[in-house]
């Protein structure tokens, strides 16, 4: 508690934890779906081509967020679109993608700007990076995901398992696929301020994947996902703020320890 309360007397680190709690929140709960339909790369490739839409924003001067939402929603909507009409398999189409986008970005970036602490605080992470006007925009966005992921969980839980039977059933399948792809797609984007392009994967695929030792149901693994992510941020940051390590790189640490001990428990359950 004590660090905490040494953290919370730096505004940009109430800044970064505020805008961080939510972001990880979302990408925890979207994880989960994301993961058991094999889709857990879509992360990492969504990072890639917002870094090239950050590249291009910085170098025209623009500001980054409001040009890289749609650019990587539009890239979520086409991923979709190419894998769904079976043209092309999931993974591969994720690979060409992200590597295009970050090969882009590499370029422009290159050809105006260069490696500036901008670019390098978005492929890497930064926590001296998130302004109030970033913490509030994530913070709107951040509510509109959590919203619309609650108020659509029943579909959400039901294209997440068997899109036939849901299709027979009459949900619209091709409509909440889109929906999880356009909310992945603006989580992946509020979160590379804090974690960079190279790390926001992590905060979709952990949580899932360590939630899933444990519990079996699917509200089980949602709501331990998401508790997990908040408490694995939190004690990410405070261990950057201690050791003054990176924090994107801290917390990912502290998911894959809370996984290997979820891996743990599950194997002495079983020999039990």
């Amino acid at each position: 508690m004590g660090v905490l309360a040494e953290m919370f007397s730096y505004p940009f680190l109430v800044r970064a934890f505020v805008g961080g709690v939510l972001v990880s929140l979302c990408a925890s709960l979207l994880g989960v779906s994301l993961v058991l339909k094999r889709y857990s790369m879509i992360g990492d490739g969504l990072s890639h081509v917002s870094f090239g839409a950050l590249s291009i924003a910085l170098a025209m001067g623009w500001s980054p967020l409001p040009v890289s939402i749609p650019v990587v929603v539009l890239a979520a909507f086409f991923l979709l679109r190419i894998t769904e009409n079976g043209k092309m398999k999931s993974d591969a189409a994720i690979a060409m993608i992200s590597a295009s986008a970050l090969a882009i970005g590499i370029i422009v970036t290159s050809m105006t700007t260069g490696m500036t602490t901008d670019v390098s605080s978005y492929m890497f992470g930064s926590i001296l990076a998130m302004s109030r006007e970033d913490v509030i925009l994530s913070g709107a966005l951040s509510v509109i995901v959590l919203g619309l992921f609650v108020i659509c969980y029943n579909k959400i839980f039901a294209v997440t398992f068997d899109e036939n039977f849901a299709r027979a059933t009459g949900v619209r399948v091709g409509l909440y696929n889109i929906l999880i792809a356009i909310l992945t797609a603006v989580t992946i984007v509020l979160g590379m301020r804090m974690m960079g392009a190279m790390l926001i994967s992590s905060l979709i695929i952990f949580p899932a994947l360590t939630s899933m030792r444990i519990f079996k149901s699917f509200r089980g693994v949602v709501l331990s996902s998401g508790i997990l992510s908040i408490v694995c941020f939190a004690i990410g940051m405070m261990g950057s703020y201690c050791f003054s390590t990176p924090a994107g790189a801290s917390i990912v640490v502290v998911n894959l320890a809370a996984f290997l001990l979820f891996f743990a428990w599950q194997a002495c359950v079983k020999k039990m």
